[in-house]
């Protein structure tokens, strides 16, 4: 069983906006923790590598990644979502 073409185009829509909205505030953390790394103290109260800044860049890099990885995807899916849309 196929699915419509319009059930389909609005799936990839969907998984558009999630992708690049969870690629933003991952973007957004990236640039938060590169700017000021004691966010992470204030918000939670804990210190989790004594001072040290060790957690902070092992953050850092995780949202960076994050960002590279979901930024990617939603690319991928927006050009399934345009290829789709030429083949109705």
């Amino acid at each position: 069983m196929t699915a419509r073409p319009g059930h389909r185009r609005k799936n990839f829509r969907r998984r558009l906006r999630i992708e690049s909205g969870f690629a933003s505030v991952s973007a957004i953390l990236f640039v938060l923790t590169l700017v000021n790394d004691e966010w992470i103290e204030a918000v939670f109260g804990v210190e989790p590598d004594a001072g040290s800044g060790v957690s902070e860049w092992a953050l850092t890099l995780g949202f960076l990644g994050a960002t590279v990885v979901l930024g990617l995807m939603a690319r991928a899916n927006a050009r399934r979502a345009r290829s789709a849309s030429q083949e109705a």
